[in-house]
């Protein structure tokens, strides 16, 4: 039932980000596929492959990029934030979740299971709510530039940190290529959207891995933007006034502007949820119209300052905005 009244804002998207980029490996990487077959020509752990572009490919899947990021946006939060949850204090930034049952949602309404959840489950989603974010599976740019390799491994003893004789392995890595992938952030705050951008800031720069053996050097990756779009798809575009007019409703905005879900709500709706009210930023991007006519889109284009890191640079404002606020 709780999930059932969420799915009211779930219905409705007044805003979505899509964010197209590029991982590249800066080292070896390795995301293990789940089967171990019985020919011993291949090794031990072999790289997770499927069909692509007319032949069998090396990929990484989205379900494995997805809990990468949720894991690192944890990281962040409980920096600056506690991850417990008691009946006397705010709602957490992160849950534990090895020891969260989330017994402080039962039998709450919708809009409170979303207000009560902690800030990473009401991006990711938890066992009451419904995730925001999507990521699509990075499938090679051109299959011709993958390369992979086999390396050698040895078990180590855990007690005395010495090889264990004759257990030896053989694993797969990829060590040049290009993936290409999106997210898809829908019905998001600007804080929400920031986060985003500094945990893929964190990814090009190292801080964390991908995939298998991340604390033996393998799975770093360098981060290449390609673009990014913000859509309000039930928006149009007034080139007179040189606003962004939402329809059915009063609201309206300077054309250049970056807007989070509470702009679209009334105010009774978005305090219900805890939307920030305002939550929006100007940008020196100009609104266009989308594909067919309707909706109203920003986008941001490249790599440079002036290109997607742009946008991250504008959300963490927002960020930085709700720290403040939680801090004071």
């Amino acid at each position: 039932m709780q999930t059932l009244l969420f799915n009211t804002m779930h219905k409705r998207l007044v805003n979505h980000c899509t964010i197209d980029f590029t991982l590249i490996p800066d080292g070896p990487i390795l995301i293990k596929s789940g089967r171990e077959g019985a020919d011993p020509t291949k090794p031990d752990m072999e790289f997770v492959e499927t069909y692509h572009a007319g032949g069998r490919s090396i990929y990484l899947p989205g379900s494995s990029l997805k809990g990468a990021i949720r894991a690192h946006s944890e990281r962040i939060v409980r920096t600056v934030g506690r991850e417990s949850h008691s009946n006397n204090s705010k709602t957490p930034w992160a849950n534990d979740p090895l020891n969260d049952k989330y017994d402080y949602l039962k039998d709450l309404l919708g809009h409170d299971v979303y207000k009560k959840s902690s800030f990473t489950d009401q991006m990711f989603g938890n066992t009451s709510i419904a995730s925001r974010i999507r990521v699509e599976d990075a499938y090679p740019v051109d299959p011709k530039q993958i390369k992979v390799e086999e390396r050698n491994g040895v078990a180590i003893d855990r007690v005395f940190g010495s090889t264990i004789p004759g257990a030896l392995f053989n694993y797969q890595v990829c060590t040049m290529g290009e993936f290409r992938t999106k997210i898809h952030l829908k019905n998001f705050t600007l804080a929400q959207l920031g986060l985003i951008g500094l945990v893929l800031r964190d990814l090009n720069d190292g801080w964390f891995g991908l995939g298998f053996a991340k604390s033996r050097g393998l799975g770093t990756v360098a981060v290449k933007f390609n673009s990014a779009a913000v859509q309000y798809p039930g928006c149009e575009l007034n080139q007179d006034k040189h606003t962004i007019r939402q329809l059915g409703n009063s609201g309206e905005w300077n054309w250049n502007s970056l807007l989070g879900v509470g702009e679209f709500l009334p105010n009774t709706e978005a305090e219900k949820y805890g939307f920030l009210k305002p939550d929006r930023q100007d940008t020196p991007i100009r609104a266009e119209v989308m594909n067919l006519g309707f909706g109203v889109q920003l986008k941001w284009q490249g790599d440079g300052e002036s290109g997607v890191p742009d946008l991250f640079t504008r959300a963490v404002r927002a960020w930085s905005q709700v720290l403040r606020g939680a801090a004071a």
